[in-house]
């Protein structure tokens, strides 16, 4: 090899952008070239890395070859984590064993790849690449996971694998990067993400395990762009003149018009799918969320931040009462026909004394109380007495009694009981700076995945947001039978 070849080989950059075949969007062999997309997080490359992104921008194929480049030329042992065992099948086959098969042949020979049948390159001096859907054991310098938010979101115990497994095996001085667009305000992508976002804004240094946040929005990319045609809905106008006017978000009429015909196909998840700011891509529920079409109207029709004083007006309490486990309480006002949730409390392995603590800390003229039906059951260790009678007894909190008489929400299936909850979203406002976590509940709560099938199953996930859900659920069932029309709600904005 010539010595000017061997000095363009020594540049990891040039060999990115020269050596390196790929089939593109069309299906046709083309070199890798990095984008400017690409390019800026290549650049900018960090030990921790998180991309929040728009879809279709290239991150995994630059990963599968900046991997193989690793494990070829630096005898780097790397992983590539997909959403399922398909997709890391199909980017083996497609992105890393195709690049491999097409590289000079000089190259392949000076360092030969064993091809396993279950997703490795194993190199003759040292490297290693290996897809899977997750890794645990041995040591790596690259670590790739693609679409982590789906995977935090569908599978939460894999999620839960790759952090405490895959990222242990990473050591601080090397590489890991997560990508995904976003799937709901949960999980450990949106918390990794909120984290990094508001490390970067602050413009607080970096320490090499802090995660550095890199966010694509669609309309950096000059592909998403096509000639207008007609005009444009006036809620689309209305869109992009606050984005305008709120971030400096100045769009062509081409771009308008690519996001038009786009919003047309995939709807509520436009914003999922090609966010605009960040925050935008966290503002669409979950995929098989119960609530998700009541959370877009409500987002969209700003009755999520900063509720008018009505403190006048008592406040009602709604219960999900857990033995041995969490208990969630809505805080909700009935204002007029509509109904303002003001607050929203979670805590678990406390007894009912702490929580009417709670209710009496929080300061509210309370109105009813509601409770599950279960509520009658009588405790173990309370002389045969139920919770309710518990709570009206009460108990002595500050120097003072203090006791809670429940009302009991009829008993109703969990299927009837999720079409009353969102039948009542519409006429509910949620005050965001102390309902967060409860609304973070109502977005993920979802149907159970199941994996073998490949389908969502009839029945409602228990996991975390279980408890808040079930407290909404009886405060839906407990209202049912109000009459109710919708009125206007003016909020801050949050």
């Amino acid at each position: 090899m010539k010595p000017e070849h061997l000095e363009k080989l020594r540049d990891k950059h040039w060999r990115l952008n020269h050596l390196y075949w790929i089939t593109n969007k069309q299906g046709k062999k083309v070199r890798f070239r990095m984008t400017a997309e690409q390019l800026e997080y290549f650049q900018g490359l960090h030990t921790r890395n998180i991309i929040l992104k728009a879809r279709q921008l290239g991150f995994t194929t630059e990963q599968c070859i900046i991997q193989l480049d690793a494990a070829l030329f630096e005898s780097a042992k790397c992983a590539l984590i997909a959403h399922t065992l398909n997709d890391a099948k199909r980017l083996f086959r497609e992105k890393i064993k195709y690049a491999y098969d097409n590289l000079p042949a000089e190259i392949k020979l000076a360092n030969p790849a064993r091809n396993d049948a279950a997703g490795e390159l194993v190199f003759a001096k040292g490297g290693s690449l290996y897809v899977s859907t997750s890794f645990r054991g041995g040591t790596l310098r690259y670590l790739h996971v693609s679409e982590f938010g789906k995977i935090c979101a569908k599978f939460p115990h894999k999620a839960r694998e790759i952090v405490t497994g895959a990222f242990e095996a990473v050591a601080a001085n090397c590489f890991v990067t997560i990508e995904s667009t976003a799937e709901g305000r949960a999980g450990y992508f949106f918390e990794y993400s909120q984290a990094a976002e508001k490390q970067a804004a602050a413009k607080q240094p970096l320490g090499q395990l802090d995660w550095k946040f890199f966010f694509f929005a669609w309309w950096k990319n000059p592909e998403y762009s096509i000639e207008p045609v007609g005009a444009l809905p006036s809620r689309l106008v209305d869109y992009f003149a606050e984005l305008e006017g709120k971030h400096g978000i100045s769009l062509t009429a081409g771009q308008k018009a690519w996001y038009h015909a786009k919003e047309k196909t995939l709807g509520d998840d436009m914003k999922r799918e090609y966010p605009s700011i960040p925050a935008e891509a966290f503002q669409q529920s979950v995929e098989g969320a119960y609530y998700a079409k009541q959370f877009a109207k409500l987002y969209a029709q700003q009755r999520i931040g900063e509720l008018p004083d009505n403190s006048h007006q008592p406040v009602h309490t709604f219960w999900d009462i857990g033995v041995g486990d969490s208990t969630a309480i809505w805080f909700v006002r009935i204002i007029g026909e509509e109904y303002h949730v003001v607050d929203y409390y979670e805590n678990s392995g406390e007894g009912l004394r702490h929580y009417m603590k709670v209710l009496k800390d929080r300061g509210y003229a309370y109105g009813d109380h509601w409770g599950p039906h279960d509520i009658d059951n009588r405790e173990f260790g309370s002389d045969g007495k139920t919770r309710r009678e518990l709570a009206k007894e009460g108990y002595e909190i500050d120097g003072q009694k203090y006791s809670i008489k429940f009302n009991v929400v009829p008993k109703l299936g969990v299927d009837d009981g999720i079409d009353q909850a969102r039948e009542i979203l519409p006429h509910c406002a949620f005050h965001q700076p102390t309902c967060e976590e409860g609304i973070s509940c109502l977005e993920n709560y979802r149907k159970e995945w199941d994996d073998k099938r490949g389908c969502w199953k009839d029945k409602p996930l228990h996991d975390w947001s279980s408890h808040g859900a079930d407290a909404f659920r009886y405060f839906a069932v407990a209202m049912s039978r109000r009459k109710r029309t919708t009125t206007k709600i003016e909020l801050r904005a949050f």
